[in-house]
């Protein structure tokens, strides 16, 4: 996980993410690096833009939660449309 850390802090400060930038922010925390999840992570990374994967995350979750409480909503108006049924049949029975 560190490794992710150490790509998202590079690219915040607008540094690239390389195999000795990875090294030096590793090195600097104080971490054991291990030159196999360096070029992993590298190469993983090596044609993804960054800032847009953010910003796609950051959108992605709210999707969700709006569209479940759109269909927890309209299931609400279906359940008060029965019960209202319910009464007025109640009603007819009463009366009739």
């Amino acid at each position: 996980m560190e490794y992710i850390h150490t790509a998202l802090l590079l690219q915040k400060v607008g540094k690239p993410v390389n195999d000795g930038n990875v090294k030096k922010v590793m090195e600097a925390a104080g971490a054991h690096v291990e030159e196999a999840k360096v070029k992993a992570l590298v190469t993983a990374l090596e044609n993804v833009d960054i800032e847009k994967v953010i910003k796609e995350a950051s959108v992605m979750p709210v999707a969700a939660p709006v569209q479940q409480q759109q269909e927890a909503k309209q299931e609400e108006k279906k359940e008060e449309k029965k019960s209202d049924d319910a009464a007025v049949a109640g009603l007819g029975a009463l009366f009739g």
